[in-house]
């Protein structure tokens, strides 16, 4: 795939497909990050009761490490919160307990960490889970891990420079083209420039950080952004966008996502939003306030879209190496996070009730819950059994 615009949409989806492909080869961590079918199809295969039902909230649907990490609000304060909503539903909040500790265990396995270290992080994720639906004045919240404070640091330091840089690799408005940004067609342009003239759109990028009503927004710069795993294949595009109000020039950078049906099951009965942008924009707001306030459900190309626009404070929690101490409170902290998410949307009996059964069969939390060990042991098992498949499939297309 070229950036010089010789390739239109219609040539997209080898490439795409290709670069999916080689993402998810590249360790078994990343293979289990990228494929969210395969632990539902797992997950549509158990007998019910296997695993607890619990109330019917808003959940990730897709809760691994890679989708934890610091958010800005519209005001730039910064928190922990879930940073990827694609597959939110309204569901069983087992089922983010479970892809948690899929994502945790394969990272431990990355780390090259024992067996042992794996039952550590379950015990300690039930009970920063326990705590985190308990609420932020009950146990107090739990100390950062280090893997967490060293990526909070870098984000609350972030400016608009370090995000285009980043993202752009220059500072000067314009998106480069290469191997992640791709040129548009005369049709994608026209769509993005009468978006970003909609009064919504326009309120959204306004919204952020206080800049004026009366400030013009106007597109200077946009192209398909190769990007993600879940969302290679689907409509995703960057947008640069320059505000001008009140004597000052500021830049923005747009996030343009395709949205599109969840593999995640709902509960069943669940009321959600039938539009899959809407969904995902309703499913934010109730899990991470900080992303949701900056997201906007917009039809573009007869496909439902996400707008959002990026913060420089926004990153993911890439973790490479752990130690065994910092997988444990990682463990904990993470599944903190999660517990607050899910129990901000229980009134204070359906918590406390909730908080019970998670802790049930812990032996007083010195354990981890049998469904919940032998769930991610057997998880663990299909998906280094597919990792390993899908990189003989892939070694075999490489040298066809």
């Amino acid at each position: 795939m070229r950036g010089d615009g010789t390739n239109g949409p219609g040539e997209r989806a080898g490439a795409l497909e290709r670069q999916r492909t080689l993402k998810m080869a590249r360790s078994a961590h990343a293979y289990v990050r990228g494929n969210t079918v395969k632990f539902y199809e797992w997950l549509d295969g158990l007998a019910r009761g296997t695993l607890p039902e619990g109330p019917a909230v808003w959940i990730c649907g897709d809760c691994h490490l890679g989708n934890l990490g610091p958010l800005a609000d519209a005001d730039g304060r910064v928190d922990i919160q879930v940073r990827d909503l694609d597959q939110t539903v309204v569901g069983n909040p087992t089922h983010d307990l479970v892809r948690l500790g899929l994502s945790l265990a394969s990272a431990a396995r990355g780390s090259d960490l024992p067996g042992v270290v794996t039952a550590r992080m379950l015990e300690e994720m039930v009970r920063g889970y326990a705590q985190g639906l308990a609420g932020p004045g009950a146990d107090g919240s739990p100390p950062e891990p280090d893997v967490v404070r060293t990526v909070r640091r870098r984000a609350l330091g972030r400016q608009w420079k370090h995000l285009a840089r980043e993202r752009l690799k220059d500072v000067e408005p314009k998106i480069p083209l290469g191997r992640k940004f791709w040129a548009l067609d005369a049709a994608e342009r026209d769509t993005l420039d009468e978006l970003f003239r909609r009064d919504a759109v326009r309120g959204l990028v306004l919204a952020l950080n206080g800049r004026g009503e009366d400030a013009d927004v106007r597109l200077i710069d946009a192209a398909y952004w190769m990007k993600g795993c879940s969302s290679l294949g689907f409509l995703r595009y960057a947008a640069l966008v320059r505000i001008e109000g009140n004597g000052k020039r500021r830049l923005a950078l747009v996030d343009l996502k395709e949205a599109v049906e969840a593999a995640a099951p709902p509960a069943p009965g669940a009321e959600m939003p039938a539009d899959p942008a809407e969904r995902v924009v309703a499913g934010a707001r109730a899990l991470s306030p900080n992303l949701g306030e900056r997201m906007l459900p917009v039809s573009l190309l007869d496909k439902p879209v996400v707008v959002r626009e990026l913060a420089p404070q926004d990153l993911k929690l890439d973790v490479d190496q752990f130690s065994r101490e910092e997988a444990v409170k990682a463990a904990h902290y993470l599944a903190h996070v999660v517990g607050r998410a899910h129990g901000r949307q229980m009134d204070e009996a359906v918590r406390s009730s909730w908080r019970a059964e998670v802790l049930r069969d812990t032996q007083g939390g010195e354990a981890a819950p049998y469904w919940l060990w032998s769930s991610v042991v057997e998880l663990a098992g299909r998906h280094e059994v597919g990792y390993l498949q899908h990189c003989l499939r892939y070694a075999d297309k490489e040298a066809a």
